[in-house]
């Protein structure tokens, strides 16, 4: 028994756990890291919760996947009677599980050598260094968005905002409403969420390793300075390899899914549209947007006089017009979900209406689609200014002082894309911002270094 557990031992290089927050934009750029460890020779164990595990569609993976609690595992956060009565419990029952994981792994011939953890959990580092583990945080959003939070964290930017103008070294000057929404609406956006973005921060000091979701081409001045304080690596974009550099074959698609895409009538429907024509207009698997934002929107399609495809998440099917899904059949097509990289990689799509989460921001530079930004929340705001002024890769829609885009400026963002002059610049902007994007990941480039360098440590540590 003895000899099998050490010839299991020797056959992988260091065996890596990866803890990841319970939602699918976390889970996407954590697993599609985990196959990157394997495919540079480590065992990789991804690690969700119990409730994400039961509900969430799988496909065939080599990762092994193993679950702990947190505390609410019939019904996950909803279960909660609030955010932060669920990352209060998440964090105690969280930490207990994780050490038995931990216990169980190694009691079976499988000792874990490092412990990678979303930056959401900070509490994770705690458990990694009792067993005397290596610990590296992963930050699934952008680096500009953690030198926010940083500069929070040390109250060198004070909350409520006072200033009209933000500058912080490595970003260009930030004026409020670009801010975070926990940031710019504070205490009115999820102050829960302020707190837990903030204490990414508590103990980032004690860690062996910062990874980011990004690559050094995109941030190049803030990755610079950030650079300086802490061991940060950015490693990013982490979208399937068969959209970038091809070399981890057969990664077509992320793997888990929260929802089950609706595949073939999506790219049937694609596949007859010309080429560069189709609005494609998805608020990714969280936002829930207002019932009039939701009718401005359908009316901004419908007066764009444009073919599209829009996801529109069973919950969210009430707040469409009435009758808006029949009066449009000709022009557009409504699904509950879609496998949004095979979207953006058609040649049908012309330009994506986004909320703006960092994945889906992503994934259009790593396609090369323009976008049109509606941000929502989060760190959708700031991840909009840079996709406009600093990227020049979309077109900011202008809300009005509620917060509403109208339907006259939707449907000017699409027809200037599609249509305009502005739209020639910006496609060859989105042109340049994927080939970087794929020169970072491929062999060489600076985020498969900055993987080679960490997988080289952890091995001979």
């Amino acid at each position: 028994m003895q000899a099998e557990m050490e010839k299991e031992r020797n056959a992988y290089r260091a065996h890596c756990l990866v803890l990841t927050f319970p939602s699918q934009g976390h889970i996407n750029p954590m697993l599609e890291f985990s196959k990157r460890l394997e495919h540079k020779g480590l065992k990789v164990t991804l690690v969700t919760t119990n409730f994400i595990s039961k509900t969430i569609y799988k496909e065939a993976t080599s990762i092994a996947l193993e679950t702990i609690s947190d505390g609410y595992d019939e019904g996950g956060r909803a279960q909660a009677e609030s955010i932060q009565a669920y990352l209060e419990r998440f964090r105690r029952v969280g930490s207990q599980t994780l050490a038995e994981l931990l216990e169980k792994l190694s009691s079976s011939g499988c000792p874990v050598d490092c412990v990678v953890y979303d930056a959401f959990l900070p509490w994770a580092l705690g458990v990694a260094k009792k067993f005397g583990l290596v610990g590296a945080t992963f930050f699934t959003q952008s680096c500009a968005i953690g030198n926010i939070y940083y500069h929070v964290h040390k109250g060198v930017l004070k909350v409520p905002l006072s200033e009209t103008e933000i500058l912080l070294p490595g970003s260009p000057p930030l004026e409020p409403q670009d801010m975070p929404s926990f940031i710019y609406r504070f205490g009115i956006s999820y102050p829960a969420f302020f707190d837990m973005v903030v204490s990414q921060f508590s103990n980032i000091d004690h860690a062996d390793w910062i990874l980011c979701n990004t690559f050094y081409e995109l941030e190049q001045e803030v990755v610079d300075w950030m650079t300086k304080i802490w061991p940060l690596r950015t490693i990013g974009p982490t979208i399937p390899s068969m959209f970038l550099d091809k070399r981890l074959e057969g990664d077509k698609n992320y793997g888990f899914s929260i929802f089950k895409p609706n595949t073939d009538a999506c790219m049937k429907w694609l596949d007859d549209q010309p080429k560069g024509s189709v609005v494609y207009v998805s608020f990714g698997s969280v936002a829930a947007l207002e019932v009039e934002q939701m009718e401005e929107i359908a009316w901004g399609l419908r007066m764009s006089n444009r073919c599209f495809l829009w996801v529109v998440r069973a919950s969210e099917e009430a707040k469409l017009p009435k009758n808006f899904v029949e009066e449009t059949c000709e022009k557009g097509l409504v699904v509950r979900w879609c496998p949004q990289l095979e979207v953006l990689a058609h040649e049908a799509v012309g330009c994506f209406v986004t909320h703006c989460g960092w994945n889906s921001t992503l994934e259009a530079l790593s396609l090369s689609v323009p976008m049109v930004a509606i941000p929502q929340y989060s760190d959708q705001s700031t991840n909009a200014k840079y996709i406009m002024d600093v990227w020049k890769m979309g077109l900011k829609a202008p809300a009005d002082e509620k917060g509403l885009v109208s339907r006259e400026a939707a449907e000017h963002c699409i027809r200037e894309i599609m249509e305009g002059e502005r739209g020639n610049e910006i496609k060859k902007n989105a042109l340049k911002l994927r080939k970087l994007a794929k020169e970072a990941v491929d062999d060489g480039g600076s985020s498969d270094k900055n993987i080679e360098e960490f997988v080289a440590k952890l091995v001979h540590s």
